[in-house]
């Protein structure tokens, strides 16, 4: 029961894609094999191979599925085929993921020159992530994995002792699909000597040389009932976009630098030439780091230190505008966009009341969206109060573009 469907394998198609959906899905706790699990009502499987029909140009799609689930398979994937039905074929799970891709590849028509290798636990994956491997595939004819950048503090321990903390501007979190030419892949499968924990690994160990292009927030993986309602919000999200709606997410910025008289004054990407300035490796602007990171919450895409590095020798001096511009371009490889940042800032100076159409003009023209600044102090109180510093927050909303 290992064969494909019984069509006659179109031999012009060069790019293929193999969703491996043999997993079980024991630690979703539903007792039914992890593809055919409902995401908000539809099956995750039938999600994940959706942004496949609608590429620009036509995929050769394979399917690895449970023994036991191999008709039922194959009726759903027909159903979302479509007309495109002659070019899927549908074959069973090995005994690992590493044998289940494996025949997956072998199923492949011979024309195909490119193929990727999807997750179909990662059903809300973005047509545009497969474009985007595609390309980087064809352009560099290397090994190409979609990452995100790792937002949490990492720790090395040993039993139940923390060892050290990992630099995590050097990390990133690796998605699917993962693009490779086929034969290479294909040598690489032959030669492995050990299951790895993906395509790439296996590509790597054989010698390939593996890049990554920017992720997608939604490309995450399901494994826990968290993850599944986690799903099912971004679905209702995207069905009131599709509606008309616009869907927002939310970030938060926080940002505080003490004061240097001996640094040049910079607040909202605006000088005070006759104020101290603020200390930091940049130029100290707070409120324009907070925006930064305001924007970067709202997009699932870390923070200013994880992107930015916060000794970095390129970003030695430079102004607030860069972090923003930077946080913007994140933003849009992610396929989204700044609706609107407010910010406060909070200290007894340098006072912004006379300045704030003009700051509020400067953070807008780089934002790309409406910027509203209002100011506060804390009546002496903490370190702001006792004329120590300045602290800024920000609130950004984000939309799909």
């Amino acid at each position: 029961m290992n064969e494909a469907r019984s069509t006659t394998p179109p031999t012009d198609l060069v790019r293929g894609v193999v969703v491996v959906a043999a997993g079980s899905g024991t630690r979703l706790g539903l007792g039914t094999a992890k593809a055919f699990v409902p995401v908000a009502g539809r099956v995750m499987l039938a999600r994940a191979l959706e942004p496949l029909f609608s590429l620009a140009d036509p995929v050769f799609v394979v399917v690895v599925a449970p023994a036991d689930r191999l008709d039922a398979c194959r009726a759903l994937v027909a159903d979302v085929a479509g007309v495109a039905s002659g070019y899927t074929a549908v074959v069973a799970g090995g005994a690992d993921r590493h044998a289940s891709v494996q025949a997956g590849l072998a199923a492949l028509p011979a024309s195909v020159e490119t193929v990727l290798v999807h997750d179909a636990a990662r059903c809300l994956t973005p047509a545009a992530q497969f474009e985007s491997v595609f390309a980087a595939v064809s352009s560099t004819g290397d090994g190409i994995i979609p990452a995100l950048p790792v937002t949490d503090t990492v720790k090395q321990v040993s039993g139940d002792v923390v060892v050290s903390t990992v630099d995590r501007s050097a990390l990133v979190g690796v998605q699917t699909p993962q693009g490779f030419p086929l034969a290479a892949l294909l040598a690489a499968y032959a030669a492995s000597s050990q299951s790895e924990t993906d395509d790439a690994g296996v590509y790597q160990a054989a010698g390939g040389t593996v890049r990554f292009v920017p992720g997608d927030a939604d490309a995450f993986k399901i494994t826990t009932p968290w993850d599944l309602r986690r799903a099912a919000a971004v679905v209702a999200e995207r069905s009131g976009s599709a509606a008309g709606e616009t869907a927002m997410r939310v970030g938060l910025g926080v940002d505080v630098h003490a004061f240097d008289p001996a640094a040049r004054c910079r607040v909202g990407l605006l000088e005070f030439p006759d104020e101290p300035g603020l200390a930091g490796h940049s130029d100290g602007d707070a409120v324009a780091h907070a925006v930064c990171d305001a924007l970067l919450s709202a997009g699932g895409l870390g923070d200013i230190g994880g992107r930015f590095g916060t000794s970095d020798p390129a970003y030695a001096g430079a102004t607030g505008d860069v972090f923003v511009r930077g946080a913007v371009q994140a933003l849009a490889d992610a396929g989204l966009v700044p609706s609107s940042v407010t910010v406060q800032v909070i200290g007894n100076r340098p006072r912004i009341g006379a300045r704030r159409t003009e700051m509020e003009a400067a953070l807008s023209a780089v934002v790309g969206a409406p910027v509203a600044v209002s100011g506060t102090t804390t009546d002496g109180l903490g370190f702001t109060g006792r004329g120590e510093g300045l602290a800024a927050i920000a609130t950004a909303l984000v939309h799909r573009a």
